[in-house]
Formats: C-alpha cells, sequence, structure tokens
C-alpha cells in the first residue's frame, strides 16, 4: 500500500519556528517496509531539493505521514528489511550538483565550488544531502586516490569550496600518494566538546566525518558518489578523534559482494590493515609522532559505523541551530 503526502500544505515548523518554503508537485511516499527513519531522510532530500530547509525544519511535517492502521511485528519488520531494497531519493528527485573550479591547481587561489542545478552557490558541506536511504550515504571525494595534494573542505570560508590545505603559507602534499579516494560525508561534524567516552575521552577534530572508498576507480575532486560504509577507524591525532568510515561505492563491481567489516577482510585482503597503517604513519616524515587508534587497534562493524554517521549528522543540526559554538567554521 503507498501512501502519499503532499508537501505544499506544510507552512511552518513549530519547533524552529522557520517557515518552510513548499513544491507543489512534491509528495512523501511511503510504504510498509520504509520505516520512519528512511521516510524522514526521503522527506528531507526532497525538502533539500526545493529549499535550504535543514533536517529540523521539516520534522514538523513528519508527523503528518499516514501510517498502516496495523504495525507489524517487530520480527516482520527485520524480515523485511532485510529483504529491503530502498529506492534511493537521487532516484526519484533531481538533485544533481555541478563543480566549478576558480583558479589553477596546486595554487593558493584554487578553489572548486558547488553549485546547485540552477547554477547557484551551495555548500559541499551544508547542501548536499547526507541520507540517500538503506544505509546508503553521499560522499564527497576531496582527495582522489593515487595523489598526493591535500586537498579538503574550507570550513572557514563562505559556501566550503575544497581547496588545497596550506601551512605557514605553502601547499601541502601528503608524502606518499593514498592508496584510495578520500573525502567527506556531508552533513556530518565532529564537535570538538564532545568527549568520546568509548575512544579514550577524545574530543572531536571540528570537521566533517572523514570517508575513505575502496573502490577500483580513480574519482574526480568534488565528484559526488553513493557510497554504502562497510567499518570504521577510530583514529586519534594529537588527542583529537578523527573518525575514518569505511566505505565503497555502489557503482564498484564488488560492491554487491560487501556489506560488513568481515566482507572486507574476504575480499579485500590486506586492505583495513593498509588503510591503518597509511593514516597511523604519514605524519612520521614532517617529524610527527605516529597516530594512535581506538576501539583496541581495529576496525569496527558497518553498525557501529552507522552509529558514528548518525551521531555526528546530530552533532551537525546543533551546529547548524546554532545551539552550540561554530567559531570560525562558516555555516553558509
Amino acid at each position: 500500500m503507498v501512501y502519499l503526502y503532499p508537501l505544499n500544505k506544510i507552512k511552518r515548523d513549530t519547533n524552529t519556528d522557520k517557515t518552510i518554503e513548499t513544491h507543489q508537485n512534491i509528495c512523501l511516499l511511503a510504504t510498509h517496509s520504509l520505516s520512519l527513519f528512511q521516510a524522514r531522510a526521503l522527506l528531507m532530500a526532497m525538502a533539500a531539493t526545493v529549499s535550504t530547509v535543514r533536517f529540523s525544519a521539516v520534522s514538523a511535517s513528519l508527523r503528518r505521514i499516514r501510517l498502516p492502521r496495523t504495525t507489524p511485528s517487530a520480527t516482520s519488520l527485520r524480515q523485511r528489511r532485510r529483504h529491503l531494497h530502498f529506492t534511493s531519493p537521487s532516484a526519484l528527485l533531481k538533485t544533481d550538483f555541478k563543480t566549478e573550479e576558480v583558479g589553477q591547481p596546486e595554487t593558493l587561489d584554487y578553489r572548486v565550488f558547488f553549485l546547485d542545478s540552477g547554477g547557484k552557490k551551495v555548500s559541499p558541506w551544508h547542501d548536499v544531502p547526507l541520507h540517500l536511504g538503506d544505509d546508503v550515504f553521499n560522499f564527497i571525494v576531496e582527495i582522489p586516490k593515487e595523489s598526493s595534494a591535500k586537498m579538503e573542505v574550507a570550513t572557514d570560508e563562505a559556501y566550503t569550496p575544497i581547496k588545497q590545505d596550506t601551512k605557514k603559507g605553502k601547499l601541502r602534499y601528503y608524502p606518499y600518494n593514498i592508496n584510495w579516494n578520500y573525502g567527506l560525508l556531508p552533513q556530518t561534524w565532529e564537535d570538538p566538546s564532545f568527549a568520546n567516552v568509548e575512544v579514550e575521552g577524545a574530543l572531536g577534530d571540528n570537521d566533517p566525518v572523514d570517508v575513505v572508498e575502496i573502490g577500483d576507480r580513480k574519482a574526480k575532486i568534488g565528484e559526488i558518489l553513493k557510497v554504502k560504509p562497510l567499518a570504521a577507524l577510530a583514529m586519534i591525532d594529537e588527542g583529537e578523534l578523527d573518525w575514518k568510515i569505511i566505505a565503497i561505492s555502489l557503482d564498484d563491481p564488488r560492491a554487491s559482494l560487501v556489506n560488513d567489516v568481515n566482507d572486507v577482510e574476504k575480499h579485500f585482503p590486506g586492505t583495513l590493515t593498509a588503510i591503518r597503517d597509511w593514516f597511523r604513519d604519514y605524519k612520521i616524515p614532517d617529524g610527527k609522532p605516529a597516530n594512535q587508534f581506538g576501539l583496541g587497534n581495529k576496525a569496527a562493524s558497518k553498525d557501529y559505523a552507522l552509529k558514528v554517521i548518525k551521531e555526528t549528522n546530530e552533532s551537525w543540526e546543533k551546529l547548524m541551530k546554532r545551539s552550540v559554538p561554530s567559531g570560525e567554521l562558516s555555516l553558509a
């Protein structure tokens, strides 16, 4: 059974007192097998294509979703979820983004800006949706595999473009190529005021969550890939917690073979150890100590990775609502 919920009646969210721009032709599809979390993610992605509404600004509308009169048992829901093939919002909605390069690569002025379908500048960190349903997420590539220029989202600049990191006015490079596509999960934030008791009480590093994508293809700077998380590494960099989510692009030929940390060991043997060792040692040539890892120095499971993503997304929501200090971070 399918329920259609027109969004054109939504006017204002009572919790945030923000007006919600609406669109006459967009409606929410909910089925028996669509969980509340997935319905919420779909609604948020739809809202993102119509306006700059944030996660909290559409929460009130979710309460209007019509649910079936009979609720399936917990066992039935678990069984359905195992066999669920969720249609991602990207297949239903136009969420295309383009990139615009300013300046020459490997110069101090080089920037990669993101544009929406109308050509308007947007923030890759704040405006690209995070969750696409059924444990699939958007991943923004900052550093393509087999490259060494240390590219990153400029979290302190308007529209948070991608730029090359600097130190003392000089461009930064890794001492050797990174062997995987590397970047961030949009709409996540590692809160520097939050001490994670599961990882030695380390504080967040004040950045979006990092992703190491292990697929075969070399991506491009600014490319947005649909990925599924497989594992998580709790890297501690000079006392700060810097999560590394291990993921794979859905377009990779081996994507269907890997769904959790044990599958990575089976189909990508040695990869988890190589990733951990690479991030442990890359600062040593600069005279700095090796990075450390929490959680027993091992990669955590997919479920743990999803927990990290959920928690850091909630931290990002608080940041955008200014419930926590933003410091020099750009929220535009």
